[in-house]
């Protein structure tokens, strides 16, 4: 089977360069911890748009500066 590549999140790396807090993006976007914990670690299942929406918002970014696909 060949491989696909994969989706990576770098919602840290956003929230680092932004000196945001997770706390904060937790709070102001109305997320749970293990939620966002989840996006932020790469164990995401399922992708839930209003979920990146809201992470977009808070952070004032677009969807391309919190998650990329990476080719293997």
């Amino acid at each position: 089977m060949r491989g696909f590549g994969k989706v990576v999140f770098k919602i840290d790396q956003v929230l680092e360069e932004k000196n945001i807090s997770k706390n904060r993006l937790e709070k102001e976007a109305n997320l749970q911890r293990t939620q966002l914990n989840s996006y932020c670690n790469n164990k995401v299942k399922r992708i839930d748009l209003t979920t990146l929406a809201k992470i977009c918002y808070v952070l004032d970014c677009g969807i391309e500066d919190i998650m990329e696909y990476e080719r293997s």
